[in-house]
């Protein structure tokens, strides 16, 4: 009996040990590396990953350790990122609750990080799984303190900046958020990182191909509505697109389609509950936006975000977003 009694003790350790493994697989050396890294951030519009802008990403860390996180999916990174470009290691992470989020040995494995990268997935489990846990410590000390390149795609994207479409009630797609603004789906909240370059920022990804700028506009007239953000700004990537962030706040944009870097500094005409958003400011802009795409040089500065890059504009009026490239 005590036999029996040792064995399903054992047995049930051993499973309490490897349902809180958070390393679900690394390629590379075992033995962890320190390099001299770059600050920088890839802010990548999901779909197919952009060899550029994971190449730009990886040569900041300087050949160091590369750790993915993700709350679900596999180790599908850790072979292209190795291979792509010469690093000591690259290793996957399956943070899927907030026990193992509050784990010091998470925490450690990301601390130790020359390049961090945030897969896509579904942001709302990144936001209750990671928020004010050590997770996010982490990434706060690789941000500010390491200085260490961090990028996302999709979801991992949408998490980068200081604000961000939390999908807690599941996606919303344009026509729905511009007929309701505040509608259950469209739900806006601050991120668990802070980029200095991303402050009063919500992106957006899967950008043309998902004809998401309706709902992109809403989020920003809510920060300007509930967050008093008196100038409210957007990035957003088109799949198989990405933007390079470097130290210094130049964009980079890498791939095939189409970034957009937007602004708004007057507040929308009607933005209230169960009625239809309505934004047009008649002879000043509404919502303001710079096109940019894959170029040898940086697309655009977001220290200065200047007014005069402007090469288009939206207003929306009685719900329906409305294009105007000449103003």
């Amino acid at each position: 009996m005590k036999l029996l009694f040792f064995l399903l003790s054992l047995a049930s350790f051993t499973y309490a040990q490897d349902s809180l493994r958070v390393s679900i697989g690394r390629v590379g050396s075992a033995r962890d590396t320190l390099t001299q890294t770059q600050g920088g951030f890839v802010l990548a519009g999901g779909g197919k990953d952009v060899d550029a802008a994971m190449k730009w990403l990886l040569t900041r860390s300087g050949g160091g350790d590369v750790v993915i996180i993700r709350a679900s999916g596999s180790v599908g990174y850790n072979d292209y990122l190795f291979e792509l470009h010469p690093v000591n290691s690259a290793e996957t992470l399956l943070i899927d609750s907030r026990e193992k989020a509050m784990l010091p040995e998470t925490a450690e494995k990301i601390r130790n990080a020359e390049a961090l990268f945030i897969a896509g997935g579904d942001q709302w489990n990144y936001v209750k799984y990671w928020k004010d846990t050590e997770v996010s410590k982490a990434i706060k000390f690789l941000i500010e303190e390491k200085k260490v390149p961090v990028g996302g795609t999709s979801a991992g994207c949408a998490v980068l900046t200081e604000f961000i479409f939390d999908a807690q009630f599941d996606t919303v797609v344009s026509a729905d958020a511009l007929a309701n603004p505040y509608a259950q789906a469209v739900g806006i909240s601050k991120s668990f990182i802070t980029i200095p370059f991303l402050k009063n920022t919500i992106a957006d990804q899967h950008y043309s191909q998902r004809n998401r700028q309706g709902r992109h506009v809403t989020f920003m007239a809510r920060m300007m509505q509930d967050f008093k953000i008196k100038n409210p700004k957007g990035i957003a990537a088109d799949e198989r697109t990405a933007v390079c962030i470097d130290a210094q706040g130049n964009a980079f944009v890498f791939g095939s389609g189409k970034a957009f870097f937007i602004s708004a500094n007057k507040k929308p005409t009607q933005c209230t509950p169960n009625k239809s958003l309505t934004w047009d400011q008649k002879d000043a802009l509404a919502v303001w936006y710079y096109q940019a795409t894959e170029q040898g040089t940086a697309a655009f500065n977001l220290n200065q975000w200047p007014t005069q890059k402007t090469n288009a504009y939206w207003s929306v009026k009685a719900g329906e977003l409305v294009e105007n490239v000449n103003h």
